[in-house]
Order: C-alpha cells, then structure tokens, then sequence
C-alpha cells in the first residue's frame, strides 16, 4: 500500500477506488483557520502534563543541594535517599493498572482532569510533611510522591491520547511528538526554581516552595481542560456521535456542516470502531490475538526500551545538556511528517552508534593518559550522542506508540509503553553503576552491541506511519480486509454518492 499518495483498497461495490483522491480538507494555513487555531492553542495546557513529569524527575536533585531540605530530612543517604526517588516511579507503575480504563471509561478529558487533582494533592502532601520522628516525616513525604507518581501517570495516559484523537490529522504527527520534548521544560524549569530559592536561607520555605510549585501546572491544566473538547473517537465509541460531528465540523471543517472532508473523517471513524466492536474485543488478550496486534506490542515493547536504554543512561543530564536535548528534539518534531519516522529513527540509531563508539574510544584513551583533549572530545561526544537522540526518541516513544494502536486498545498499548518504559528506568539506576564500576569504559561495548542491533530492527521491522489517518495506519498492520480497511471502503462510498447527489442537483 502507498502511504504518500494515500491509495485505497479496492471492492468489488467500489470502482475505481484506487484511482481517485479522497476529500484533502482545507489547505488554508493554521493561522487563517479561526477554529483549529484556537484548538491548538489550547493544546499548549494539555502539553503541561508532560512538563509536570519532566518537572518532578528533575526536582530531587535540586532539593538535595539544599541545606535546609538535608537538615530537614536528616541527610538522607543509601538506600533511604533511593526511595525518595524512586517512589513516584512505584506510584506511576501502580496507575498503570487502572490508567487505561480511566482513559476508555470516563473519557479523555476527565482522564485527564483526575491525573491534575491527584498531583496536586500529592504535591500538597509533600510540600507539608509531618513534623516530629524520622519515620513520620518519611511516610508523609513518601505518601506525597507515591500519590503524585500516580496522578502524573494518569494524565500522562491521557493527554496524548486527546491531542492525537482531536488533532487535524494533517499535523496530527507534529503536535503529538511536540508532547513529549516538553518533557525537558519542566526538568529546566525544575532546575530554575530550585536556583532561584537556593540563594536565599528563609529556612524550609526553601525547599518548600519549589515543591509546592509542582501544583501550578496540574491546577492550571485542571482549569483548562474544560474548555479542551473531548475526543471525537472516544464520544463515537460512546454512541454520541453527533458531538463527535459537530466537534469535527467545528474544528476540521471551519464550521462548515457540508464539508467535504468532515464528512469522509466521520465516516471512516464511525465504520472503524464499529467495525472493531464487532470482530475484535478490548481487553489484554486482545493485544495479542492477532498477527498484527502482535507486532504493534513488539513494536511498542522495542520502541519503550531503545528510547531508555541506548547508551543514554550512562552519562548524567545537566542544565545545558537539557536545553540542547529540548531544542533538538522540539526542531526534530516539526519534521516527522516530511522527513517520516523511520527517516528520524534510523537517523537517531545510526547517529547514536557512530557518536557512541568515537565516545568509547576517546574514554579509553583518558583513562589511560588523562589527556584534556581525549576529555574535551568525550564531553563533544556526549553532546553529539544526546543531539541525534533527541531526533526520534524523546518525542516519537509517545507519538508512534499511539498512531500504530487501533481505538480499541489504544490506551492499553500506551500503558504497556509506559510500563516498559519503566522498567528500562530501573535497569538504567540499577545496572549501569554495576557494569561502569566492575568494566568502567570497557562496559560501553555492551551498548554499541544494542545500538547496531536497534538499528538493524528499525529498519527491517518499523514501518513509516507518515501520511495516513489513524485508522488507515491499521490497514499497515492488519490488511486490506480487517475493519479500517473496509470501513475505509465504506466512507469513500458515501463521499462518491454525496458527489454525485451534488452533481446531479
């Protein structure tokens, strides 16, 4: 199947399908659409839920430079410190069991809603801990972060998935990938505020306010997503499809009810989902029932852990590394659908192999003469290997896990993308200071081994996703027979036959 020039599966009721386009929308720019103007402005507060993750994982190292948070604390060390770190990790992992139902059940948007409540009282509960013994003080602090873990999960198990359904899907790939880049703004953000209060002894306000600052981007979230309308997919799986046309009239058709191209998106949605209802089920099983599903889960399971575990584990982020990796990746993001993904995969595997092995080589030559420029060229290296990172994983982890996932187990595929994610955090902590003490740089042969073997899986295994709607992405993976495809069918007969009517009116 042609992805770029958007050709269709032909039936035997359907002549000449695949010789004829079908409705494109309008090609007016963003910024001459009144209505699809306003929704993307309204995606910057979705986009905050990412920031609110980037902002806690870089606020632990902040608060530890803090005298006042070290007296308050006792000066945690060992293993007590690596709980304060690692419990909203456990708390994200706990969310992921219910996570995706919340997304399926109650809707995007209130999905969404909750994530914000619950880290703000998570925030809340961190910010004022209990006073008194070591063990009251930890289980309040603890409580606070396990809690926020789980809020951040939940809202980060849903935005994507609103912005992805509601999104034109003209810049559908952009404004998904962009999501995830955020990430970084909220740990440069973390850095700030925590340097702004270092410089001043006010006692525990000092480490207080940074963290009470966590509940600024939920609350303001939690206020915004009201007026963010819900994903036209979810509401047609809910059999309120009429929201979900007057939503798509309204924002991909610029209010016009006879538009062309609405009424082709509507009705492919509409026919997919009900399609998927009736010949397949949305349950765990059902991730890997068939033939395709299975090969979307792998897809997701190798996506999850090269995005962690490539070499980028080994070497500590620091504030200027953040920024060059932000911008890098937020420039990378604009590009995926004219460069496609497996372009800006395949460009980040290969970048990172090359960057990876110079990197290796420069370590053993430091370590054996501790030279300045064999040094110099390791920091370059790092540098270098973080910039071609940053070209595909940061942002396409969320966006290429949710675009090659039918409807029906959308939100579950972005949960065991999480998971693994996860998982591949707790190998970095975990195994990387063992295998770096016992090898030192010998250890960096480990990871060129992954890195050629990730190259050579994206390119014999991850198809491009640049050009079709979601649901004709399922077709990649499934057939010309499975339900997009015939439902893909079944919307272009209504645009022939509502041409036809207009032609011979």
């Amino acid at each position: 199947m042609d992805l770029q020039k958007k050709t269709f599966v032909k039936h035997d009721h359907v002549e000449n399908l695949n010789e004829t386009q079908p409705p494109q929308g309008s090609d007016l720019p963003i910024w001459k659409q009144k209505e699809l103007r306003k929704l993307y402005l309204m995606f910057l507060f979705l986009f905050l839920g990412s920031t609110t993750l980037g902002y806690d994982a870089s606020l632990l190292n902040g608060l530890q430079t803090m005298n006042s948070w070290q007296a308050f604390f006792d000066q945690p060390t060992g293993s007590r410190l690596g709980i304060f770190g690692a419990m909203p990790g456990f708390g994200g992992l706990f969310a992921l069991l219910f996570a995706p139902y919340i997304a399926d059940g109650l809707g995007r948007k209130r999905g969404t809603a909750i994530g914000c409540i619950i880290v703000v009282f998570g925030s809340l509960l961190q910010s004022f801990p209990r006073t008194g013994s070591e063990s009251k003080r930890d289980a309040m602090y603890l409580c606070g972060r396990f809690i926020m873990g789980i809020g951040s999960n939940i809202s980060n198990g849903t935005c994507p998935l609103l912005i992805t359904e509601i999104a034109h899907p003209r810049h559908r790939g952009k404004v998904t990938t962009v999501y995830n880049t955020l990430w970084y703004v909220g740990s440069i953000l973390a850095a700030w505020v925590c340097f702004g209060t270092l410089q001043h002894q006010i006692g525990n306000i000092q480490w207080v306010l940074p963290t009470a600052f966590q509940c600024l981007m939920p609350g303001v979230q939690l206020l915004a997503i009201w007026f963010v309308p819900e994903s036209p997919r979810w509401l047609i799986s809910k059999d309120r499809c009429e929201e979900a046309r007057e939503i798509l009239i309204k924002y991909h058709g610029n209010n016009d009810p006879n538009d062309e191209f609405v009424r082709w998106e509507f009705s492919e949605i509409a026919n997919t989902l009900r399609l998927e209802n009736e010949s397949s089920g949305s349950g765990w099983l059902d991730m890997v029932r068939t033939k395709g599903n299975r090969k979307r889960c792998a897809l997701i399971i190798a996506t999850a852990n090269f995005s962690q575990c490539s070499g980028n584990g080994l070497s500590y982020i620091n504030g200027g590394l953040t920024i060059w990796c932000w911008l890098v990746s937020l420039g990378a993001s604009f590009l995926v659908d004219r460069a496609g993904r497996r372009v800006l995969f395949l460009f980040a595997g290969v970048g990172m192999l090359i960057s990876f092995i110079i990197w290796t080589a420069c370590s053993a030559v430091y370590a054996k003469t501790e030279s300045t420029a064999s040094g110099t060229a390791v920091i370059a290296m790092i540098f270098l290997f973080y910039g071609v990172a940053g070209a595909a994983w940061p942002g396409l982890t969320v966006s290429y896990t949710i675009e090659i996932l039918p409807y029906n187990i959308r939100a579950k595929g972005l949960t065991l993308c999480f998971f693994f994610t996860a998982l591949s955090g707790v190998f970095n902590q975990w195994v990387n200071p063992l295998g770096l003490e016992s090898l030192h740089w010998r250890f960096y042969f480990v990871y060129i081994a992954v890195l050629v073997l990730e190259c050579l899986i994206i390119f014999y295994f991850f198809p491009e996703t640049k050009g079709p709607t979601l649901e004709e992405i399922a077709v990649i993976f499934d057939g010309e027979q499975s339900a997009a495809g015939i439902a893909q069918a079944k919307a272009f007969e209504k645009v022939i036959a509502h041409r036809d009517t207009k032609q011979d009116a």
